[in-house]
């Protein structure tokens, strides 16, 4: 399998039980191939054990405030994507 998407600025945020232990959300943007064109991406992916879930989605229990520590997390490297890039 290809690669598609290469981050340029990433971040790892913790994850709020019921996830199981160790479970993380890497919040990254980047560039990703989109019919053989390449667009800037923010993409949030969730990691067990170390390693990214592959095409599971991202979610976010509610009784939790993971949906804000990652859309924090977005805005921080949006902040850090659009500095480098002046």
């Amino acid at each position: 399998m290809s690669k598609t998407f290469f981050p340029e600025v990433v971040e790892f945020v913790p994850a709020s039980s019921p996830h199981p232990p160790h479970t993380q959300y890497k919040v990254c943007i980047g560039m990703e191939e989109w019919n053989a064109t390449f667009v800037p991406v923010i993409k949030v992916q969730m990691v067990y054990e170390g390693v990214v879930a592959g095409r599971r989605s991202p979610s976010y229990p509610l009784n939790s405030d993971d949906h804000s520590r990652v859309n924090d997390a977005i805005l921080r490297l949006l902040a850090q994507h659009f500095g480098s890039n002046e």
